[in-house]
C-alpha cells in the first residue's frame, strides 16, 4: 500500500509561483512513475505532468515552459514547481503514483490563482 500526501497549495496572484510537494510512503518510490493531475470545478481530471523512474518527463502543452516536475528518491518526494501561474491553473492538484500496474492517488491540494 502506498500513501501520498500533498502540500504547498494556496492562493496566489497571476504571475506568481508555487511549489507543490508529494511525500510517498513505502520502499518502491524509486521504481514508480509519479505525476500530477488537476481537477477544476465542473471539469474532468486531467494529467498535468509526469516523471518516470528514469527521470524522463512529459507535460501537457498548457504548462510546458511554466511547470517543472522533479523527484528526490532519497526523500520519497516528488515536486511540482509552478511559475507564471495563470487563473486557468486554478484547480485541485492531485499526486499520482504508478507502481507495478497499480495507481495510487493523494487527497489533493487546492491551488487558486487570482487575476
Amino acid at each position: 500500500q502506498v500513501q501520498l500526501v500533498e502540500s504547498g497549495g494556496g492562493l496566489v496572484q497571476a504571475g506568481e509561483s508555487l511549489r507543490l510537494s508529494c511525500a510517498a510512503s513505502g520502499s518502491t518510490f524509486s521504481s514508480s512513475t509519479m505525476g500530477w493531475y488537476r481537477q477544476a470545478p465542473g471539469k474532468r481530471r486531467e494529467l498535468v505532468t509526469i516523471i518516470a523512474s528514469s527521470g524522463g518527463t512529459n507535460a501537457v502543452d498548457s504548462v510546458k515552459g511554466r511547470f517543472t516536475i522533479s523527484r528526490d528518491n532519497a526523500k520519497n518526494t516528488v515536486y511540482l514547481q509552478m511559475d507564471r501561474l495563470k487563473p486557468e491553473d486554478t484547480a485541485v492538484y492531485i499526486c499520482y503514483a504508478g507502481i507495478y500496474g497499480r495507481a495510487y492517488w493523494g487527497q489533493g491540494t487546492q491551488v487558486t490563482v487570482s487575476s
